[in-house]
């Protein structure tokens, strides 16, 4: 593992933002049936609408300044069995020495940026709540980070690669917070490195089945004579027609990732259409701006390694192992949940109890899929209850409870 560290700035090319003005001007959009709204899929006057302002109002350059903001990172990382791999990320350190050092691990279709909402909230110093040292980087073949050229990269590997950046950086102690496919690698980070190195995790998306009796009896024997929730019915009707209507894009990933590959490679509007959905149909009614939208898009289209190498975890995780998301190996390490009513997939909390050592939950009236980007201040407060004085993870990594002090700033 190298331990030579590279500032990043995004610098993409003026013939790769041409050759993009060229693909957006050639677009050929598909007819779409009178009155179809959103129930065959993207609008075609909202996709219309991105392609025009993608192509002639865009400001990618304006956009590219602003996330250079932000300090980011390159590194390489030894992946066994894999090489070297070349992963970008944002490190934002709090002024507060004692800052917690936290992991923060994006899925699709998102990306590093997720974070960004988040950044000014959790690294803020207050003698009143935890500071963060927030490290976010680009799983591998997303954004500006390496793919991996081989078969198998899965779960695991994932999993190796931010575990040894967090140690590449210094933090040989950390916490993590995912959701998405974020919320799987933490998984697995907690099951291969916890109690060494991870001290505690947090997901806004637990996903999980009901408890069996030979491994929950308990929680099994409350699962026959506890009635959900009014809550807990919604989200299972909300998951029910999720699966119905708007999971079509994780069986396509998970079996033919390189035919759909193709197109998001090729064409920027399909690209667009196929992530817009998902971001429209995945939040809680958020008034997403077009150009918001299309920064989104861009990071996709820009990025490294090209769009359709960030579908390819679907199939080298679902192939080698069906059940993996629902996979629930213990770990005593503290966890802590956050649930939003629009989530995809949503869970009773006795179901997600399941999946570890459970010591904070939250349940939220509004947000959804991205809550981190969605609900920034909702997300990075539970993450100040959890690991705050009073709260049950308080101090769970050795010396670094996140507060200013006499003694605690740089």
């Amino acid at each position: 593992m190298s331990d030579t560290e590279k500032a990043f700035q995004i610098n993409v090319s003026d013939a790769d933002i041409e050759f993009l003005h060229k693909k957006l001007e050639l677009t050929r959009f598909p007819d779409e049936l009178d009155e179809a709204g959103w129930n065959y899929g993207a609008p075609l006057a909202d996709v219309r609408r991105l392609v025009a302002r993608w192509k002639d109002g865009y400001d990618w350059r304006k956009v590219e300044a602003e996330i250079n903001a932000i300090p980011q990172f390159t590194r390489d990382i030894d992946v066994d069995g894999f090489g070297t791999l070349n992963i970008h990320y944002i490190h934002q350190k709090s002024s507060v020495a004692t800052a917690v050092p936290l992991l923060f691990v994006h899925g699709w279709p998102g990306h590093f940026l997720e974070v960004r909402k988040m950044l000014p909230i959790l690294t803020a110093a207050s003698p009143d709540h935890p500071s963060f040292h927030v490290v976010a980087l680009s799983l591998p073949g997303y954004g500006f980070s390496e793919a991996p050229k081989k078969k198998g990269f899965r779960g695991l590997q994932y999993a190796e690669v931010a575990n040894k950046l967090m140690l590449a950086l210094g933090y040989n102690e950390y916490v993590v917070q995912g959701g998405d496919w974020g919320y799987y690698i933490s998984k697995l980070i907690v099951a291969e490195y916890g109690t060494k190195t991870v001290k505690a995790w947090h997901t806004n998306m637990p996903v999980a089945g009901p408890p069996s009796v030979w491994t929950h009896p308990g929680q099994f024997l409350l699962f026959l004579v506890k009635p959900f929730t009014a809550a807990e019915r919604a989200g299972f009707g909300h998951s029910q027609t999720f699966q119905k209507k708007g999971n079509g894009y994780f069986m396509e990933q998970s079996t033919q990732p390189q035919t759909v590959g193709y197109s998001l490679a090729d064409s920027p509007a399909g690209l667009l259409a196929w992530i817009y959905e998902k971001l429209v149909r995945c939040t809680d009614s958020y008034a997403w701006e077009d150009d918001e939208v299309l920064t989104w898009i861009s990071v996709y289209w820009f990025s490294r390694a090209g769009p359709a190498a960030s579908v390819r975890i679907y199939y080298e995780v679902i192939q080698d192992d069906p059940g993996a998301l629902r996979m629930a190996k213990y770990s005593p390490i503290p966890l802590g949940l956050s649930f939003f009513p629009k989530e995809p997939v949503v869970v009773p909390r006795l179901w997600a109890r399941t999946l570890g050592n459970v010591v904070f939950e939250a349940e939220h009236e509004r947000g959804g899929h991205f809550a981190a980007h969605e609900r920034p201040e909702d997300l990075a407060g539970d993450l100040r209850k959890m690991f705050g004085k009073g709260g049950p993870a308080y101090g769970v990594v050795p010396g670094k409870d996140g507060y200013v002090g006499r003694d605690a700033r740089l």
